[in-house]
């Protein structure tokens, strides 16, 4: 199985550029169903889950061109697809399920296996499927498998959702955009993401309208446009950089990101003392001598992200004094603590919040990545840690991060992986 070695003590120096949005990606991919005129999808990462969406939509009957050289995907759709999506194809990743809401819109009926990924918390569909219920499918989970159909059409529905969901909100606005009528939600999602996959939407020819922050309209249509898009950057791969370099007391410029939309991430950084210097579509990370105690608490945009909970946790880890996590999204998500304290961090984690108390060094050691965002805390942690660290399952890495190893190593750092 392969594994990432890293040995620690060296600064980051260099240029980063900032690969496309995964979470971004994977609800826009899942939209191509709706369209059957072509459709190029432009600084697409090329990671794991995006080849495991497109797999998806290939053994649906989609035909995909993927230019990996250049970050770009061509699809153009059949007339009819299939609308069965194995377990073998959804078993790795939880954004598998996003094609449902289309795939029920547009051919009234669709047999898709719950889905897997992180096991970093419940996240639960039902949220999903009663909404689709209300714009009148009918729906029963059957052998791993979700079995629906809307024999007459999906219709325009008030939709409330009782929790902020972002994979809700997505599979809704989705299959919305192909329904009878007007389809309002309610307590909606409003992460960039979606704005990037409404934006889309809007291209491909959907009308779609953000009425408030958290209130969406859309009106179905049955016609759609071919669509050249380009998928927006990855704040969390951006914030994990400026971690990566806060942490080695590193010398980076940041690429291709809009920092605007990273202002909580960003703020919450500079009060623990990172040096960031923002421009236009770009920042620099300059060397911090100190590493300032702080609170956090994650939440829905425009709240701390929690793909990055497990990064900062390293930062806090290299802090002077005690800092705290409370984490509002995930039940799970500390699975990554275990691992940081073999490596001599002193974490306590007590429900949904980790007391981080600041040490002076690390410890290299062997450890084992549990999700994506762990995987690559555990990388962090390796940059500044003495000797060397090895980290075991690096496929939940690959499903996320672009070019991890070949952006450090360009950087500066040493690390390599091994097949043993």
């Amino acid at each position: 199985m392969k594994k990432l070695i890293v040995k620690g003590g060296k600064t980051l120096s260099g240029t980063i550029s900032i690969s496309g949005s995964k979470n971004a990606t994977l609800p826009i991919l899942a939209a191509t169903i709706l369209n059957n005129k072509k459709i190029i999808l432009q600084n697409v990462p090329m990671v794991k889950d995006v080849d495991t969406m497109t797999n998806l939509l290939i053994s649906l009957g989609s035909v995909v061109k993927i230019k990996k050289r250049n970050n770009i995907i061509e699809i153009k759709n059949k007339k009819k697809l299939r609308t069965f999506a194995s377990y073998q194809l959804l078993k790795t990743m939880r954004a598998g399920v996003l094609v449902l809401g289309p795939l029920l819109a547009k051919f009234r009926n669709a047999k898709i296996s719950l889905p897997g990924g992180c096991a970093i918390g419940s996240r639960p569909v039902n949220l999903h499927l009663n909404a689709l219920k209300k714009m009148g499918a009918t729906i029963k989970i059957k052998d791993g498998y979700i079995i629906a159909s809307a024999i007459n059409g999906l219709r325009g529905s008030v939709i409330r959702l009782p929790k902020i969901s972002v994979g809700a909100t997505e599979n809704i606005l989705i299959a919305a955009c192909y329904a009878k009528g007007k389809t309002t939600i309610k307590n909606c999602a409003c992460e960039p993401e979606i704005k990037d996959l409404s934006n889309f939407l809007v291209k491909m020819g959907c009308k779609v309208n953000w009425i408030k922050k958290r209130t969406i309209e859309i009106v179905g249509v049955e016609n759609f446009k071919p669509v050249t898009y380009k998928i927006m950057f990855d704040r969390i791969e951006a914030g994990t950089f400026i971690i990566a370099s806060a942490l080695t007391k590193g010398n980076l410029k940041i690429k291709n990101i809009n920092s605007k939309i990273m202002a909580t991430e960003l703020n919450e950084m500079k009060k623990m003392g990172v040096k960031i210097i923002k421009y236009s579509n770009q920042l620099f990370v300059k060397p911090s001598n100190i590493i300032n105690n702080t609170n956090i608490k994650t939440g829905p945009y425009p709240g701390f992200p929690t793909d990055l909970q497990a990064q900062i946790m390293v930062l806090m880890s290299m802090a002077n004094g005690k800092s705290t996590i409370t984490e509002n999204i995930f039940e799970n998500r500390f699975m990554h603590v275990p691992e940081l304290n073999r490596m001599g961090a002193s974490i306590i984690v007590k429900a949904n919040k980790a007391k981080i108390m600041g040490v002076k060094y690390l410890n290299g050691a062997e450890v084992m990545a549990t999700d994506l965002r762990a995987s690559v805390s555990l990388v962090l942690a390796g940059l500044i840690a003495r000797k060397k660290t090895m980290i075991n399952r690096i496929y939940h890495l690959d499903r996320g991060y672009e070019k991890l190893e070949y952006k450090f190593l360009k950087c500066g750092v040493n690390i390599r992986r091994s097949k043993k």
